[in-house]
């Protein structure tokens, strides 16, 4: 029977990373893979983390079930630490452990599609690579709406909010929490209270992916948007991942919450939720979740990891400053000024693909046909080659 079938297309980032590994030149440099990094190329386990597997290993005395939803102590905590201390008491919001925000936004898509048939999801162009495909195979029907101007390299937020103002009543608008991948570029606090202003006025859901929370400017500020819209919204979908925040990333650890007009439709929503994963994975891995329950609940340990995600952090800042004034000495015609504007792990270089190409082919600098880099691939040791490679081909 499968003889029919054929080989899927490679995957870019996959296939980027197998040719990355062949590069046998000693100066290359890989600024296309999504993880963080720090100064000696590694992605670390955070002590933190360490210290909480090594309570659980102590003190763990079941691997039983938990049940669809996941960890109810990962569920409450997460609520508190994405929507606001407390808020894990909200009656209108209801929170499901998932395997990370892929998990969290494909049960959502199934909901939605349940929910409403007909609904359009819009997501912004650009956006993360695999929201479309995750959401569109649920059946849901994908729109896109412009967010970014290439030129200018600053989010075009005037035709961003005119598209929504065109949305039918019921559309589900997909946004970024912050820190945007693949741009990095985030909306201000006013401009999260005027889309919210649009959205309540036509009855839009809102859809928020907060994957970096932590990583912009601080735990708090970066939730602003989705704290904001808890205030004001009747319906929210919100889907969050501890796999940067917490480096956890192949622990698979995401959450799923429904903002609900009423505790009654939130249970439903949970139902509805629950059901969808029964049909999937049935339950969520518990170990990464574990993890995080017990480091967020740990007042000393909390502390701890804030520490630890405040230096990643303030490394990705320290980054994109240090190419910033690189290339304003190698390159000082050009502006490149947009790459310390943006937060987080990624920005768009903003050269051609062409120039992607000869970036790859002639210097061993490796990132996405976009010119999507990620920032966290630079070193101090790294930076000034990378500088005069760009002065190169431009």
């Amino acid at each position: 029977m499968f003889e029919k079938l054929q080989a899927m297309p490679a995957d870019a980032i996959l296939k980027l990373i197998a040719e990355y590994a062949s590069d046998g030149r000693a100066d290359k440099i890989d600024l296309g893979v999504g993880v963080y990094r720090d100064e000696s190329g590694a992605t670390p386990v955070l002590q933190t983390v360490k210290k909480a597997e090594r309570f659980l290993l102590e003190t763990q005395d079941s691997k039983s079930y938990l049940g669809s939803g996941g960890s109810p102590a990962f569920n409450a905590a997460i609520t508190d630490l994405i929507f606001g201390a407390g808020a894990s008491n909200n009656p209108r919001i209801t929170t499901l452990q998932t395997p990370g925000g892929s998990g969290s936004l494909r049960v959502a898509a199934g909901v939605v599609k349940r929910a409403s048939p007909d609904a359009v999801i819009l997501a912004g162009e650009p956006t993360w690579a695999n929201h479309v495909p995750l959401l569109s195979s649920a059946g849901i029907d994908m729109q896109t709406f412009p967010f970014y101007d290439g030129k200018s390299h600053r989010i075009d937020f005037d035709r961003m909010l005119s598209a929504v103002e065109q949305a039918p009543a019921g559309s589900v608008l997909l946004l970024h929490g912050c820190c945007h991948n693949p741009t990095g570029m985030d909306l201000s606090d006013e401009q999260w209270r005027a889309m919210t202003d649009v959205v309540v006025r036509r009855s839009v859901v809102p859809f928020i992916d907060i994957a970096y929370q932590g990583f912009a400017t601080g735990l708090d500020e970066d939730a602003y948007g989705v704290r904001h819209m808890l205030e004001v919204v009747p319906e929210m979908i919100v889907s969050g991942s501890c796999s940067k925040n917490f480096a956890l990333y192949r622990d698979r650890v995401g959450s799923l919450s429904f903002v609900a007009r009423d505790e009654a439709t939130a249970q439903v929503l949970r139902s509805q939720a629950n059901n969808i994963v029964r049909t999937m994975y049935s339950m969520p891995p518990d170990h990464g979740a574990a993890t995080v329950s017990h480091i967020l609940a740990d007042p000393a340990l909390r502390q701890e990891w804030q520490r630890e995600l405040d230096g990643m952090r303030q490394r990705l800042g320290d980054m994109r400053a240090l190419l910033g004034a690189a290339l304003r000495d190698k390159a000082p015609a050009a502006d490149f000024s947009h790459i310390e504007r943006a937060n987080g792990m990624f920005c768009f270089l903003g050269v051609t693909p062409e120039q992607v190409k000869k970036l790859k082919s002639d210097f061993g600098v490796y990132m996405v046909g976009s010119s999507r880099i990620n920032v966290a691939g630079i070193t101090s040791g790294n930076v000034g080659h990378l500088a005069d490679s760009i002065a190169a081909v431009i």
